[in-house]
């Protein structure tokens, strides 16, 4: 009986195996694609076209656009005032330059008074005459002091004589042939001398004191 049962069931079995393999070449044949990649067309067929028929990357949005006002930012600018300069000093007769030894002027210790009818005295009147003051009288004498000691006859193995120490003695003719023993006469052309060269007695007495000569 159980033989019987496999003969009757066999052609049964067949047939369900040859209906299940033509309808899967049947759902292939209709869409080979439906199990292997998506269709766009057939999968989104029922989606409506909202777009009208226009592609996404050439669709044109109209929109309404409102005016934006801009404002700029407010700034504020702090303006400093400029530095007031530094006056100049004033040259004063410690600082400034003689005029042409180019030394810093050095005042002279104040000269004392002068005995009369002495060199000095007379020295005194005659700058007075060229319109120099006491300041300038007193760096005269430190000058001649230095250089003489006021000695109308006071001589230099070099060959300088007498009180402005003229070098050689002999220049003191031009101011006069007593040049000599004559203190006036040496004093003026002393003071020639100190004038062309260092405009006055204080521009030859700050040559002096920074050279030890004038």
């Amino acid at each position: 009986m159980h033989n019987s049962f496999k003969k009757k069931s066999r052609p049964i079995v067949v047939l369900f195996a040859v209906a299940a393999i033509a309808g899967f070449f049947m759902i292939n044949l209709v869409n080979p694609n439906s199990f292997a990649t998506a269709d766009a067309s057939v999968r989104f067929a029922h989606v409506p076209d909202r777009y009208a028929g226009q592609q996404p990357q050439a669709l044109d949005v109209g929109a309404d656009y409102q005016p934006v006002s801009v404002e700029r930012e407010q700034y504020s600018a702090t303006i400093s005032p400029k530095p007031t300069p530094k006056p100049t000093p004033k040259p004063t007769q410690t600082t400034a330059k003689a005029a042409t030894g180019g030394a810093a002027a050095v005042a002279a210790p104040t000269a004392p008074a002068a005995a009369p009818g002495t060199a000095q005295a007379w020295a005194q009147q005659y700058l007075a005459s060229l319109g120099m003051g006491n300041d300038q009288y007193s760096c005269l004498v430190s000058l001649w002091n230095r250089e003489s000691g006021w000695n109308v006859h006071a001589s230099n193995p070099s060959g300088a004589y007498g009180i402005p120490q003229a070098l050689p003695g002999s220049k003191m003719s031009s101011a006069g042939p007593d040049w000599q023993n004559s203190y006036e006469t040496q004093i003026k052309w002393g003071m020639g001398y100190i004038t062309g060269r260092y405009t006055n007695p204080c521009g030859a007495w700050s040559h002096s004191q920074s050279t030890g000569w004038y």
